[in-house]
């Protein structure tokens, strides 16, 4: 491959180095921040017969270059072209910059709910399962009571041995929901940095046994049960849960991660290890129900009350505005505090007029995501929202709209605009519910008797508008999205993995002269020091081997011989190699690492890999390992040394990757 004329064919077909905003590579992909996207020559790309693809992940324009390549096409880039680089999580960093706030923060959002999908559309469908058995879809005159003047009945009315079964469904359904802010805190700590189980923990504290359910809130307000209190620093705290809220989880899981990140940096060894998760749980615990969780409530309280008095006032505008952002709403987990507002409405006999906005949205958004099943080719996807889209018009839309409708952004925003409309219309013909259910088609049971046959053919229209609206959308400016443009990581490991396959398919051939060759070039870019220098004695004593270290800066650890790959360690710090002269490297990276069970490394071989000098061997996120407390001093030592005569030309101070380290002295000819 001819490497400077690679990067510059690149560098036009993007748009030029000024069309960067931010470059980093990995073992096989140029990783580019683009700042304007149609300035891309995507068809000569694809003719290049040295480039094998190209994708959008992430906010980022990759470039599948090729292992043994792509380091020496980005180099020429940012030698020659102008390009400015900046490491992989920097990019990363680059590219969730672009667009506005709020479409950053939808993506956060949604990355954190990607992982909690599963256990979000099992208990939706569950949950659909429950309100389908439960739910009186039936009349007979064997029912009727003064209760029950009309005789409805469900099937476990039918046939009681299903109430069991039903209770059973319902109980697993609700889990996922009751403690969803486990589930956040744990996916959100490993988006913000921290430590995933002590995310856990701060959720598991947010839904404990000893709060009052969030859901029995409502009630709480209205005299039909006690709030306890805690008396902390002279102020009153409410004992309530946040079950099924997600900004307080948010926000209190992203303070619990700076603070930890910031511990970290303080505090070092044992009292890192031990003193860290302690500081970190007690700080964030009291901020969460001090300031965090009353705060929101209180922003809760707010919302509800001028949601009532703009529906109240503005007739048909407040149920166009309510239908609007009720699903946005959703996103906050702040409906969950509507039932304050429905419990009086039912009691005193006005009528609920949250639910039936509440259905309009919830079908809305579940049609957007039914639309995009049928028009996705990507099997990932389809599965998403076709379960989540089921989920979603029987009343649970969390899987649709975190899983789909989110993550391509214009489906959730078709939804807004159709439940619009048809709160409109719920406004208009003044629809009310008289209890609280599951806000979808079944939710016809839970609206006054003279309202139903209104309800329904208003759920109708709102279901064909904004399928409609949707599948037209999804086959015209929206198309792109629903292929590559939603790439999860599994997705961009597989695309990697395609290309090392493809790449290795044809075997690397090592020169003749390596052989002959025993020299050992710099691996990392830093500052070479004397093994000496190193704290572990392990290698400063010399006992594995003589040979240097870096204290690295920044990069890839990359090979510094041609040969072969012996040992590639499961955890990804630490591998060895056998030069084609005979020469055997160990190279450690960093000290204790393997204690990190991988955590902040991508090896980019295997072991039985032949290899060539500067072809990558692990990407190391080496900031993220600092602020673990671990050193990343690496040694790169020779471990059969007994074989040969020392060593010679040693370099320490400044180096770059490829730059002359150390020699090995061949052993003398035995005559």
């Amino acid at each position: 491959m001819d490497h400077a004329r690679v990067a510059r064919d690149v560098l036009t077909y993007v748009g030029g180095a000024d069309n960067i905003t931010a470059a980093a590579h990995c073992a096989t992909r140029l990783r580019l921040v683009l700042a304007d996207m149609d300035k891309v020559d995507q068809a000569a790309l694809d003719k290049d017969p040295d480039l094998k693809g190209t994708f959008i992940a992430g906010g980022m324009f990759q470039i599948i270059v090729g292992p043994g390549d792509v380091d020496q096409v980005f180099a020429h880039m940012v030698r020659s072209g102008g390009v400015k680089e900046v490491s992989k999580d920097e990019a990363k960093e680059q590219a969730a910059k672009g667009g506005n706030v709020f479409s950053r923060f939808i993506k956060m959002v949604a990355d954190i709910f990607v992982p909690v999908l599963p256990a979000l559309i099992a208990g939706g469908l569950m949950m659909a399962l429950n309100n389908v058995l439960t739910a009186d879809f039936f009349t007979s005159s064997a029912y009727i009571t003064n209760d029950n003047p009309q005789g409805m009945y469900s099937l476990v009315d039918r046939w009681t041995w299903l109430t069991d079964y039903a209770a059973l469904v319902n109980m697993i359904s609700a889990a996922a929901f009751s403690f969803l802010p486990i589930l956040i805190g744990f996916s959100a700590a490993k988006r913000f940095g921290g430590n995933v189980y002590l995310g856990a923990a701060i959720g598991g504290a947010m839904v404990s046994s000893d709060l009052l359910n969030a859901w029995n809130t409502g009630a709480a307000l209205v005299g039909e049960s006690t709030v306890e209190y805690w008396h902390l620093f002279g102020m009153e705290v409410a004992k309530i849960g946040y079950q099924a809220q997600v900004i307080p989880t948010l926000a209190v899981t992203f303070v619990m991660c700076v603070i930890e990140k910031r511990l970290h940096t303080w505090l070092s060894g044992t009292a890192d290890f031990l003193l860290t998760p302690l500081f970190t749980m007690l700080v964030t615990g009291f901020l969460a129900f001090i300031i965090i969780g009353p705060i929101t409530r209180q922003l809760a309280q707010w919302l509800t009350d001028g949601i009532a008095w703009s529906y109240d006032n503005l007739s048909l505008f407040g149920g166009l505005l309510f239908g609007l952002v009720y699903s946005p709403i959703v996103v906050t987990g702040l409906h969950q505090s509507f039932p304050a507002i429905e419990i009086p409405l039912i009691t005193q006999g006005v009528g609920d007029f949250i639910f039936p906005i509440a259905s309009m949205a919830n079908v809305a958004q579940g049609a957007v995501a039914l639309a995009v099943f049928f028009k996705t080719q990507d099997a990932k996807m389809k599965g998403l929202a076709g379960a989540g889209g089921a989920s979603a018009v029987f009343g649970i839309t969390e899987p649709a709209i975190f899983g789909v409708n989110l993550r391509l952004r214009w489906p959730f925003f078709i939804g807004m605009g159709a439940a619009a409309i048809g709160s409109a219309l719920v406004s208009i013909f003044d629809v009310r519910g008289q209890a609280l259910g599951a806000a979808g088609f079944v939710g016809f049971v839970s609206i006054r008797p003279q309202d139903i046959a209104t309800y329904l053919i208003l759920e109708l229209i709102v279901f064909a508008l904004a399928f409609a609206a949707a599948f037209v959308y999804g086959s015209t400016r929206g198309a792109a999205s629903l292929g590559g443009d939603v790439v999860t990581d599994e997705d961009e490991k597989a695309l990697e993995a395609a290309a090392v396959t493809a790449h290795e398919s044809h075997a690397v051939e090592l020169p003749a002269e390596a052989a002959t060759d025993y020299t050992v070039t710099a691996p990392i870019a830093g500052r070479a020091i004397a093994l000496a220098e190193v704290e572990d004695p392990t290698f400063s004593s010399g006992l594995l081997g003589p040979g240097l270290a870096v204290d690295p800066a920044e990069g890839p650890v990359v090979s510094p011989v041609d040969g072969e790959v012996l040992v590639a360690f499961p955890t990804a710090h630490a591998y060895g190699i056998r030069s084609a002269s005979g020469i055997e490297l160990l190279i450690h990276v960093g000290m204790d690492t393997v204690q990190l069970d991988g955590k902040h490394f991508t090896a980019r071989v295997r072991a039985g890999d032949t290899i060539r000098r500067g072809q990558p061997l692990v990407d190391v996120d080496w900031a993220a390992v600092k602020a673990a407390g671990y050193q990343t001093v690496t040694p790169v030592v020779v471990s059969n040394a007994t074989a040969f005569g020392g060593l010679a030309d040693e370099h320490t101070g400044e180096v770059q990757r490829g730059d002359a380290f150390y020699s090995v002295v061949p052993a003398p000819v035995q005559v």
